[in-house]
């Protein structure tokens, strides 16, 4: 039976199942799998016939979680990884060979950095950044070696919004292969791959299961991308466990329930404090003030569940008020139940050089607030005396 809605699909979608005959899918916690006879497990090697052979290939829990979640962002395959960030690296270095060009927005989570600055071109991979605000001038950046097109919406911390639709067709016009990382907004909010993204990545580990229990990355798209992409996984071995696969298949049943209050919540705090003379910014995709507002009522359904706050005061003011909450969490993830702080400028981003930061909007008393699904009036009563307390 075909389920048209992402509440329903996320429940109701399941891939594996024992003669056991239960309702909630089991772990299958075994590295390998039996054949029935020499012939079928030749058959199954040879891709002639489906199966689970090795559990590093594939596993019924595995193959739950994709099958959730390639209905929700509307792709045909995918492959799920160990970490988000195997996610990232193995979307890129499974398409592309040395010489190959990346271009990207300047905007990315720093690790995702890292790759294209350090990693990457020890193996003759090279980039270019282009500015989310000049991007109608991002086809001068393109060279004859550009292969791919990545890029964050909203972006990781500084909540910048790309249009999708504009930039598909981009990648389409000058045959790139185009990758979103949609971890924030996550299959709910936003579907890139139906404004013509080629694959689609996420850290699952954050709102995916929503949380804080388990690492896990996804990578999803085109069938003939992904048999090139679960190649190169199967043979370099950043495999999720069942067990994670499990719990994550799991967290997609209440995705969309969870994605609802974290927005409202995120919603009523921006709003609350927008107009903090204490703050100098308040940024949220759905706030009015942000630059794309436009654009993310346009391409998202809901703002998602991050905000950031910049304090007057800089980095110092910054520390006392992250010193000052009793409630929030002082931790580097996000996507928790539990809301979370972070100064993205000294942990997650550090490694970026100031001018760096600066160009993406990553100033000292710049705070990432990753909402949970507390009570809003308690969040803002924290958030509220944090401030008062760090002036």
């Amino acid at each position: 039976m075909a389920y048209n809605n992402f509440e329903t699909q996320a429940v109701r979608i399941a891939e594996s199942a024992s003669n056991q005959r239960e309702h909630s899918a089991p772990i299958y916690l075994s590295s390998s799998f039996v054949f029935d006879s020499a012939e079928e497990a030749r058959q199954m090697f040879s891709e002639e016939i489906p199966g689970n052979i090795y559990s590093r290939y594939a596993n019924p829990n595995t193959s739950d979680l994709i099958a959730k979640v390639c209905a929700a962002e509307g792709t045909e395959s995918g492959v799920t990884t160990a970490s988000g960030m195997a996610a990232m690296f193995g979307s890129m270095a499974a398409l592309l060979s040395q010489g190959d060009h990346v271009l990207a927005s300047r905007s990315l989570f720093g690790s995702t950095h890292q790759l294209l600055t350090r990693i990457f071109p020890k193996w003759g991979i090279n980039h270019t950044y282009g500015d989310i605000s000049d991007i109608l001038n991002w086809e001068k950046l393109i060279t004859p070696k550009t292969k791919m097109v990545f890029i964050e919406t909203p972006s990781n911390p500084g909540l910048e919004i790309i249009d999708l639709e504009y930039i598909a067709n981009f990648a389409n016009t000058h045959n790139l292969i185009l990758v979103v990382d949609n971890c924030f907004a996550t299959p709910y909010l936003q579907q890139p791959a139906k404004w013509g993204a080629h694959i689609v990545t996420h850290s699952a580990t954050k709102f995916i299961d929503g949380q804080g229990r388990v690492l896990g990355g996804l990578i999803l798209g085109e069938k003939k991308y992904i048999e090139e992409v679960q190649f190169f996984m199967r043979h370099t071995g950043p495999s999720l466990s069942p067990f994670n696969a499990w719990v994550l298949a799991k967290s997609m049943e209440t995705l969309a329930v969870r994605m609802d209050r974290h927005c409202e919540n995120a919603l009523k705090i921006a709003q609350y404090f927008q107009d903090s003379k204490e703050l100098e910014f308040v940024k949220y995709p759905f706030l009015p003030t942000h630059p794309q507002y436009d654009l993310a009522k346009k391409q998202m359904k809901h703002g998602g569940g991050i905000i950031t706050l910049t304090l007057k005061g800089g980095l110092p003011r910054a520390q006392r008020f992250i010193d000052q909450l009793q409630m929030i969490t002082v931790t580097a993830n996000l996507g928790d139940s539990r809301s979370i702080i972070t100064h993205p400028a000294s942990t997650t981003h550090s490694k970026l050089s100031e001018e760096e930061r600066e160009r993406v909007g990553i100033l000292n008393g710049l705070v990432r607030l990753s909402v949970g699904l507390e009570h809003v009036d308690d969040i803002i009563l924290d958030i509220e005396r944090a401030l008062e307390k760090s002036r």
